[in-house]
């Protein structure tokens, strides 16, 4: 199963966000990496950076590779709505982003990997696939043998997020995908219509 498993703070740099969540690295040194550091002059870039630069903030923030991502616009672009309010709705209602914005696992890594382990439920089936695309009204659970998991169970104590698209019940270790969320709702700090231009060239 293919996935970015590089140095995560190097790209979190380059993006001037910490978008694989909280990493002390980066807080020490949040600039671009490179020789010179912070000190560098870094010349004006150009549109098509911006845009490239936007994409692949998306793709390794939501853990997407590249052919993915393209199949994603594509039915961004074919789905009603504007394209990349569209895009990001579909990123925000793969199973592996749900399992992490329930606080089941404390990041997007994380939430894939127990997906494909089968710790995972939808609507009382097992599921092991992290591009799963859940609709309004899916109940995610945790398997009932994964439920005294430590790493669950740590993940789940630490987490304080919450989501108007998205109730959690922590006795039955189950919650709700209630609605596809609105771009407002999503938090991420993407760009989508630099993303909608690149890929309309």
């Amino acid at each position: 199963m293919a996935r970015y498993t590089g140095p995560k703070t190097k790209i979190a740099r380059k993006f001037g966000q910490a978008i694989f969540g909280d990493d002390k690295a980066f807080e020490k040194r949040n600039y671009p990496p490179g020789q010179h550091g912070a000190n560098k002059r870094r010349g004006k870039k150009s549109e098509y950076a911006i845009q490239l630069m936007e994409k692949q903030k998306a793709k390794y923030t939501y853990g997407v590779l590249e052919k993915q991502f393209r199949n994603m616009f594509k039915k961004a672009t074919a789905a009603q709505g504007i394209t990349g309010e569209v895009l990001l709705q579909l990123c925000e209602s793969r199973l592996d982003n749900v399992v992490f914005r329930m606080g089941v696992a404390p990041t997007r890594s994380g939430a894939r990997q127990l997906v494909s382990h089968r710790h995972i439920t939808v609507n009382g089936q097992k599921v092991n696939v992290p591009s799963y695309q859940l609709k309004a009204g899916d109940v995610v659970g945790v398997r009932e043998k994964s439920k005294s998991l430590e790493a669950i169970q740590n993940s789940l104590a630490n987490s304080s997020s919450v989501y108007e698209w998205i109730t959690w019940n922590t006795g039955s270790m189950e919650g709700t995908y209630v609605a596809v969320p609105a771009r407002i709702q999503i938090p991420e700090q993407i760009n989508e219509q630099f993303i909608v231009e690149l890929y309309s060239k």
